[in-house]
């Protein structure tokens, strides 16, 4: 990514937030045979240190050299088309308004027993929320044999490139208008990306 101070997303806070909420990522390694990429969920750490576990399936790990080199995981936000016609004057030009970092580590791999627990804990953070979770039963045959086919990770973070594009450079009025069409647009509404803009944007933020 372009290194944009004004759009550079240098808190912790909102960092976590970022990886906690969107944990549907890609994994992108360089080993000797070429570029290899890989979607994940990934499940963020407790900790000072930033840090997430995740899993792949046989044999991705493999294709990845995976513990073996640096990896870079992506992890995108809310994002979205933003038309000109929601400014309010011309000339202007359209753009796309985001949230994305680039997380970098070598990774851990982990062995049968860490790797089932990232399963199971992955389960349970999307079952959570539901009124009737369901559960990996620990001891079921079935869910053993079905997560040998994965291999777990760690990946300790020891660089991080973050940037929010929410429209810092354009003024107060002109931000309260794009917010207000991508929650109502008939063809672009984004409420995701208007409430991000909103936490942006809002009382005591420059």
């Amino acid at each position: 990514m372009i290194d944009t101070p004004v759009y550079r997303l240098d808190d912790d806070a909102a960092l976590r937030d970022l990886v906690r909420t969107h944990g549907w990522a890609t994994l992108v390694s360089h080993p000797p045979t070429g570029l290899v990429a890989s979607h994940v969920p990934v499940l963020l750490e407790d900790g000072p240190g930033l840090s997430v576990v995740g899993h792949l399936g046989r044999p991705d790990d493999v294709e990845h050299a995976l513990g073996t080199h640096e990896v870079l995981l992506l992890v995108a936000g809310p994002h979205g088309y933003v038309s000109p016609g929601w400014y309010g004057y011309a000339p202007a030009l359209p753009t796309w308004n985001y949230v994305a970092a680039h997380l970098y580590g070598t990774p851990e791999v982990l062995g049968p027993e860490e790797t089932y627990r990232v399963l199971s804990d992955t389960v349970d953070h999307y079952e959570g929320v539901r009124a009737d979770p369901v559960r990996l039963d620990p001891v079921a045959d079935h869910a053993r044999r079905v997560a040998r086919g994965a291999v777990g990770f760690r990946l300790r973070i020891t660089r991080v490139q973050a940037k929010a594009k929410l429209s810092q450079d354009k003024p107060a009025d002109v931000v309260q208008r794009v917010i207000a069409a991508l929650d109502a647009d008939p063809q672009y509404a984004n409420p995701a990306l208007a409430d991000r803009m909103r936490a942006e944007h809002g009382p005591g933020r420059a």
